[in-house]
């Protein structure tokens, strides 16, 4: 075949059966992908790398409709977490309730009172869409919320510690993905950080020594992402609020994952909750939406009224905010915490999180025959035992006992890539010579196995 024997984008998009292709993707995109396919295709003929016997208008259309439909499939398409970790920074961390997606699917197809008072028939605060729930669950005065928990740490110090200095214990200067480190977000706010204590130990006097007249706030970090082991020593926040409030300093307590319950009711290690730091006297407490809470990306500031107040008159703030989709996401989260007894099912955080050994176990021997079959005779496939992690910080010393599949045999580098190619990818992780399936966040068997299928 010679590069004169092609048909010509005219000729392939006159074809009746392009009509559809047409349809489907508009008569730009169709023309434009018709032409670098026919460019390709010349390319390849003159170079003679390839012969080619035929290529007629339908062939051309079928490479120009392939390449569409993978160009227009979205990057953020639905997959399959087995890499057993939970709340997966790299993979979207928390999933919503199903209460929250209608909340957010009912924000986005219609106006909403975002900051209109339908009462008063005036402007209103978008705030105050999840400040009463917050002040009802954290027992704090007032409560304001940005787009995430960096940014609510930012905020908090560039109003309270601009061109001040910010104490903070050298052992909680931590850094979270993506090389974060909390000296710079400090720096970012215009904080001057001081620096106290070591690495494992830090004490009052340490605090009481930096303390002075240029000093605009302490701040405390829960290490959640790390733990220091062996001789250590902190203040805790209780005897940390006393020395704040003696030198009419704030404390701000940074908890990072931010629990709004008690986790050791669902089996996990327990976790200081928000309303135990804003009970143990800090004057302001910031956490994640997204993580333990198991809601939408979010920051929240909760406590003292004037403070929170300062916060929003910040100029920042605005460039922080959230929009109408995620605060409604917001709201519905919460008010799943008013029924603490089905929150467990009802939230798919700590469903996950609390999922019973057997429930998985059994998903697994289910499964192991499948995805045999589908990975073929080269590889052996059993049922083992494996650890799951909570993720994004959280409990980092503490697994829970799962249960997955194993694969065993070579080319399993190849095999992974192939599983993360097919229609909705399955990530999982390489292991001690074996690709490992952790089933615990597998929540869609019948759409798993009809993955599997497409595998080849």
């Amino acid at each position: 075949m010679l590069p004169r024997d092609l048909p010509s984008t005219s000729a392939v998009l006159t074809d009746p059966a392009a009509l559809p292709v047409l349809d489907r993707h508009g008569r730009n995109a169709v023309t434009e992908a018709v032409r670098a396919v026919l460019a390709d295709l010349r390319t390849r003929l003159v170079a003679g790398g390839q012969s080619l016997e035929a290529a007629t208008a339908r062939d051309v259309l079928a490479l120009a409709a392939g390449k569409l439909e993978a160009s227009g499939r979205s990057s953020l398409a639905p997959l399959f977490n087995l890499t057993g970790t939970v709340l997966h920074t790299n993979l979207g961390r928390a999933l919503l309730a199903e209460d929250a997606i209608a909340a957010a699917t009912g924000a986005m197809a219609n106006p909403v009172a975002l900051e209109y008072d339908v009462e008063a028939g005036g402007r209103g605060e978008r705030d105050d869409h999840v400040r009463g729930l917050l002040l009802e669950l954290t027992g704090a005065e007032d409560a304001t919320v940005v787009n995430n928990n960096a940014a609510a740490v930012l905020l908090a110090l560039n109003t309270l510690a601009k061109d001040r200095g910010a104490i903070v214990s050298r052992g909680e200067l931590i850094e979270i993905g993506g090389a974060f480190r909390m000296p710079d977000i400090m720096a970012q706010a215009g904080a001057r950080l001081v620096e106290i204590g070591t690495t494992n130990r830090t004490h009052a006097k340490d605090y009481r020594a930096a303390l002075g007249a240029d000093i605009g706030v302490i701040l405390k970090v829960h290490t959640s992402n790390y733990r220091i082991q062996g001789f250590t020593a902190e203040v805790e926040a209780p005897e940390l609020a006393g020395i704040a409030k003696d030198a009419g300093v704030p404390l701000l307590n940074d908890l990072g994952s931010g629990s709004l319950v008690d986790l050791s009711r669902y089996g996990l290690k327990r976790e200081p909750t928000v309303r135990e730091a804003v009970a143990e006297g800090a004057d302001l407490v910031t956490f994640s939406g997204d993580k333990l809470l198991g809601g939408p990306q979010a920051g929240f500031i909760v406590g003292r009224r004037d403070l929170i107040a300062a916060i929003n008159r910040n100029p920042m703030k605005r460039a922080l905010r959230v929009d109408k989709i995620r605060l409604a996401a917001i709201e519905a989260t919460l008010k799943l915490y008013r029924d603490p007894d089905r929150l467990a099912q009802r939230l798919p955080t700590l469903a996950m999180l609390a999922r019973p050994l057997a429930e998985i176990e059994a998903q697994a021997a289910r499964l192991a025959p499948v995805l045999a079959k589908a990975v073929g005779s080269a590889f052996t496939v059993s049922v083992c035992a494996c650890q799951s992690q909570i993720g994004s910080g959280a409990l980092p010393l503490d697994t829970l006992r799962s249960a997955g599949l194993a694969v065993s045999g070579s080319g399993l580098n190849d095999l992974a890539a192939a599983l993360r190619r097919l229609p909705r990818p399955v990530i999982g992780r390489i292991e001690e010579g074996r690709l490992l399936l952790d089933l615990r966040c597998l929540r869609d068997e019948a759409g798993f196995i009809a993955t599997l299928e497409t595998l080849s």
